[in-house]
């Protein structure tokens, strides 16, 4: 392809998925945000919506994201921890208190747990009387990379595949206008993969849920509009660019040849960007500042559609909240500042842009046809394989860091003797506790004959091949919880357990 020949808006993408890009609109500002309590949280969200935010983002802790409610004895000393703990509707209702779920758009950082979170969010928008079909937002739904780089997995990995695509069937119906899945190099990345790796093995589990979908009936413009993707944002600014418009090329070409899609919706890659966690250092907390801008630079360049920027203190907990507003101004200043926003495609035509584009297109389509030799992503998982390279890249990132071929500022490089730590956010362990006990209370006050019912009726979807989701919704409208509903799902699929 003759990168002169492209244009921005026309396929293969690479030069962005809309002629005007942000000269129409801006990418959407979120802010991940969600700790302890579900009215901590709102207030957070709040807070954020007061100083500019154009989307939500909700991070959940580890036990709903597992499956767990928070009287759960593996949830000890988890609760609220890494994100906001929802075992219910009315924990849902609490955390959405006062925003209007069709006037925001709302992405949900969950995957095992995400076809229950999801129906929380649309049994709280009915409740508020939104139009389901106008309904804007990301459930993240991404399985594959929990075996592969995090670990938030319940079930093996075909059950769960069954799950993401019966909820990609019951969203085509349902919430037209919802993301259903966000597939997420993010976490690859984070990991340690290198760029290239990013590209690769995220476009091969996309490959992979394309395939379920179809193996399950769907018609590929029916959903694959509705796909949506989640890479990091990390240091090498010009290589970081590089990497998005090559994802988006060789995802535009892998739809419209492998899979004969005839909508172009379903050949545009779109996607979120989240600044580098892994690069953020606990030394000199201050200059994170600088690397966040940077990287934020970089996923604007590369033409993204939201954008997360980390806070300056996330390397040692929490954002607080002045730091979260710092890490917010960051994307308004790259917005309303600095010009890029004037020009679709600024860094299009330039000699090394094109070339590592192209390098990075073919190194990574060389990986996803090795994947499909050895049978698709799964099977590559299954075997261990991608695991291994992130690995070996990983490893190999480190060794230069030792021996000082990789600089990163304060950590192998200008280390600052006697800096002072600024004060971190703490969450009150007391918040457990009274978690635990609001749990007992809808557990106490819901008509137990209706959610046992429920729940039998979701196992025996589960046992058949009907769809889940509605299943799901009817026990989550009973104020089942997410672990009773979770334990009815491993009755019928298991565990996974690690090899």
């Amino acid at each position: 392809m003759n990168p002169r020949a492209e244009a921005p808006g026309q396929f293969p993408y690479a030069r962005g998925i809309h002629p005007e890009m942000y000269r129409r609109r801006l990418w959407t500002m979120r802010q991940y945000a969600g700790f302890g309590s579900a009215e901590e949280s709102n207030r957070r969200f709040r807070f954020l919506l007061s100083h500019g935010i154009t989307g939500l983002s909700v991070a959940f802790d580890l036990p709903t994201q597992m499956g767990m409610d928070s009287d759960h004895p593996l949830a000890a000393g988890e609760v609220g921890r890494v994100g906001v703990a929802i075992c219910s509707l009315a924990d849902m209702q609490t955390l959405l208190d006062g925003i209007r779920l069709d006037q925001v758009t709302t992405s949900m950082t969950i995957n095992s747990t995400a076809a229950i979170l999801l129906s929380l969010y649309v049994l709280l928008a009915k409740r508020q009387g939104a139009d389901l079909r106008k309904l804007s937002g990301t459930v993240q739904n991404d399985i594959l990379k929990e075996y592969i780089a995090r670990g938030t997995y319940i079930y093996p990995p075909r059950p769960a595949m069954r799950i993401v695509t019966d909820l990609f069937a019951w969203a085509a119906a349902e919430l037209p206008e919802w993301n259903t899945i966000s597939i997420s190099g993010y976490h690859i990345r984070e990991a340690g993969s290198t760029a290239t790796q990013e590209v690769a093995f995220t476009l091969a589990n996309a490959i992979a849920y394309i395939e379920a979908a179809l193996g399950a009936g769907l018609d590929i413009d029916s959903f694959a509009p509705r796909l949506s993707f989640f890479f990091n944002a990390h240091s090498d600014f010009l290589e970081e660019i590089a990497k998005f418009r090559a994802a988006r090329r060789l995802y535009a070409c892998l739809m419209k040849e492998r899979f004969g899609a005839k909508d172009a919706r379903s050949m545009m890659l779109r996607f979120h960007a989240q600044t580098a966690g892994s690069s953020l250092t606990a030394q000199q907390p201050d200059v994170n500042v600088v690397r966040v801008a940077l990287q934020a630079l970089s996923a604007v360049l590369g033409g993204t559609q939201s954008l997360h920027t980390n806070s300056r203190d996330e390397a040692l907990g929490l954002p607080t909240e002045d730091s979260a507003r710092l890490a917010l101004r960051t994307q308004q200043i790259i917005g309303y500042e600095t010009g890029v926003a004037n020009v679709a495609d600024a860094v299009g035509g330039s000699e090394f842009i094109e070339a590592k584009t192209a390098e990075i297109e073919h190194s990574a389509r060389e990986y996803i046809n090795r994947i499909d030799a050895m049978g698709g992503a799964l099977a590559a998982i299954e075997k261990g394989f991608v695991q291994s390279e992130i690995e070996s890249a990983a490893y190999a990132y480190q060794q230069s860091l030792e021996h000082g071929e990789n600089i990163v500022v304060g950590v192998n490089r200008f280390r600052q003797e006697g800096e002072q730590t600024p004060p971190a956010l703490r969450i009150d362990p007391e918040i457990e506790r009274q978690q635990i006990e609001r749990l007992r209370e809808v557990r106490a006050s819901r008509e137990q004959a209706a959610v046992e019912a429920r729940l039998n009726d979701l196992e025996q979807a589960a046992r058949g091949s009907d769809n889940l989701m509605p299943k799901i919704l009817a026990a989550c409208e009973a104020y089942a919880t997410v672990g009773e509903i979770s334990d009815r799902l491993r009755r019928v699929f298991g565990e996974y357990h690690e090899r």
